[in-house]
């Protein structure tokens, strides 16, 4: 074949691949723009470089295990892609009047350092295919399903031949660029190959010298591999890459706690989601990026207890919805959606943005507008409405816990600073009860001028919004909403995590105007300037289990550890963990650490609505 023919070969069937793999993505790009507009301001170019560039997720997720592999193959594979983009950009920059840079001290530069990153590629490709193997050979340890069967794996991982064929074509494109290197070098060899020292180093062990045949075939070999990869993409979980990118374009850098506004769909007179539609373009894109990896499933509370959700199977069940037409309520069982408890490990954890929260409650809140919802869930949205308690509490009760404190009322018409939110545990349950009691004496130890509302708080309405009852939480926000404004509310401090998030991020859309803070952030900012001093428990004594919607969700897990006395030095740059003890260090003052901290906590199981719902015994996060 001459050359005007094998450039005009090459090129047609390069232009020909990218044409079908742009086909390929189309169809789902089409059901994308079925769902509804995406409220709120785009990430943009800002998205894409901190969670693909820098892929914030990733390494967030497991520093130790799967991120080191992935960020070898995500690198590796960027790295490939700059080296052909450059290459190309020198070789036709000259028709367009640009001047070839690709020479001299750059060159040798480019050749070394991509030469280098190539390996990356490779050796994450290898650690893959052998993590999958193992994951076929040994399913980790069982734990029982909602049947009590002991048969899913806390490693769930999907495995199938397109997985396989994936890591076999990025190894083969990996392999296949240095091999043709090698034979360039090998063919024509010239004084500066040593700077790509892997293709140098291959190039040695060629028996002799290549043909250029040899050459040919080894170049057009290449060429097959990397069109069947682009023609494959949009076929196989890798398309995450591409659709992954367009998820963190699109994404809304809004707080994780907070729920997307409810939707009425004017066909069916039903609140959410009851078609996959019924969610927002962008919830649709995020469910072709899911690579089917199981992290989300591998942190979930409710899976781990052995129940029916699974967040993995959720996400594909509403993508199925969606490719056939069907409801979501066909596709994904009611018993999975109310086992949810909200408590977002599967957000944190999943490397692609997904919000699997949000398609739960929207799923939800279609089953509650259509009188879906049964059992002792019911009661709470009763009483909320009825008496402004989750708990059932009469309004003329909320200050009973005040009984002997002189706590000040926002009704008396004396100035206040802060706005002492108690919610409804900590002004019914005894044991709540006692730390609202404990941070009204730092309080008011501290010279802080705080009120509450007593008998007119009201629940915030989390509770309600988090089982999918939208009119009952909005009319709780209003209500609050509008006695933050009676008195001028600016600052609020609060000791419940649930309270805290609704106050702080979901308030906003109903008019609230104001700081709100945890009690150990004030506690701690009090602490800073002396106007009460921490706690000095001895090393081990203390342990401190995270709140999700506290650590997790808000970020805020050094400010109740600060008060109970927690430091570090350089010796000990990190907490010790329960295991340790009774085994101490000298002149550090830690607590016992739970292997689970921080945003990575453990679930408690009473958020979402849960602490309202029976469980069996044995099926209970918190155990």
């Amino acid at each position: 074949m001459d050359a005007p023919a094998f450039k005009l070969a090459f090129y047609g069937l390069t232009f020909l691949s990218i044409a079908i793999m742009a086909y390929g993505f189309l169809a789902p790009a089409l059901r994308w723009r079925k769902g509804r507009p995406t409220p709120g301001q785009a990430a943009g170019i800002g998205g894409i470089l901190r969670y693909v560039l820098a892929q914030r997720k990733v390494m967030a997720s497991r520093p130790k295990t799967g991120a080191p592999m992935h960020l070898l193959i995500f690198y590796g594979f960027l790295a490939m892609f700059i080296a052909t983009t450059l290459l190309a950009l020198a070789s036709y920059g000259p028709i367009f009047g640009f001047p070839n840079w690709h020479r001299g001290g750059y060159y040798l530069a480019y050749e070394f350092i991509f030469d280098t990153l190539g390996l990356a590629l490779i050796v994450g490709v290898v650690w893959a295919w052998r993590r999958r193997m193992k994951w076929l050979a040994d399913k980790g340890e069982p734990i029982p399903d909602a049947e009590g069967k002991l048969s899913r794996s806390r490693n769930p991982l999907t495995n199938d031949w397109r997985d396989f064929a994936a890591l076999g074509l990025l190894f083969l494109l990996g392999i296949g660029g240095y091999m043709l290197a090698a034979a360039r070098i090998n063919a024509n060899p010239q004084p500066w190959d040593r700077w790509s020292w892997v293709s140098y180093g291959l190039a040695q062990l060629f028996p002799g010298k290549l043909r250029p045949e040899g050459y040919i075939a080894l170049w057009w070999s290449h060429a097959a591999i990397f069109w069947t990869f682009v023609i494959a993409l949009p076929h196989m979980r890798l398309k995450h890459i591409v659709v992954a990118t367009f998820a963190a374009y699109g994404t809304r850098e809004e707080p994780m706690g907070k729920l997307p506004a409810a939707v009425e769909n004017p066909e069916t007179g039903l609140m959410g989601a009851g078609l996959a539609t019924d969610y927002s373009r962008w919830h649709l894109l995020s469910l072709d990026a899911c690579m089917s990896c199981g992290r989300c499933t591998e942190v979930c509370p409710a899976y781990g207890a052995g129940k029916a959700l699974n967040p993995k199977q959720v996400v594909q069940d509403v993508h199925q919805a969606l490719v056939i037409g069907d409801g979501v309520p066909a596709r994904v069982s009611e018993e999975a959606l109310w086992a949810c408890t909200t408590c977002n490990a599967c957000v944190e954890a999943c490397p692609v943005l997904i919000r699997h929260v949000d398609l739960i409650v929207d799923a939800r809140r279609n089953l509650v507008s259509d009188n879906k919802l049964t059992g002792s869930a019911t009661t709470v949205l009763r009483q909320v409405g009825s008496t402004g308690s989750a708990w059932g509490q009469q309004s003329r009760n909320r200050e009973d816990w005040m009984k002997g404190l002189n706590i000040p009322l926002a009704r008396d018409g004396q100035p206040f600073e802060f706005l002492f939110w108690v919610g409804c545990a900590g002004a019914t349950d005894p044991g709540a009860v006692k730390t609202t009691q404990a941070v009204a004496r730092l309080m008011q130890k501290a010279g802080i001028k705080f009120a509450c509302l007593g008998q007119e708080e009201a629940c915030t309405g989390d509770p309600a919004r988090r089982l999918g009852d939208e009119a009952t939480f909005e009319g709780q926000a209003h209500q609050n909403v509008s006695i933050f404004e009676r008195y001028g509310v600016k600052k609020v401090v609060t000791a419940c995590p649930h309270c805290f998030n609704t106050l702080k991020n979901e308030y906003g859309d109903y008019g609230a105007q104001m700081e709100v803070f945890h009690h150990t952030q004030l506690l701690q900012d009090l602490v800073v300037e002396g106007k009460l001093q921490p706690a000095r428990p001895e090393p081990g004594s203390v342990t401190y289990h995270d709140p999700c919607y506290l650590a997790r969700v808000n970020d805020i897990s050094d400010a109740p550890r600060a008060l109970v006395g927690h430091e570090s030095t350089l010796d000990d740059p990190t907490p010790l963990m329960l295991k340790d003890f009774p085994a101490r260090q000298p002149n550090v003052t830690v607590f016992a650490e739970p292997e689970h901290h921080g945003r990575k906590t453990l679930c408690c199981g009473a958020g979402g609505g849960r602490m309202w719902r029976d469980d069996e015994p044995g099926r209970r996060p918190a155990e």
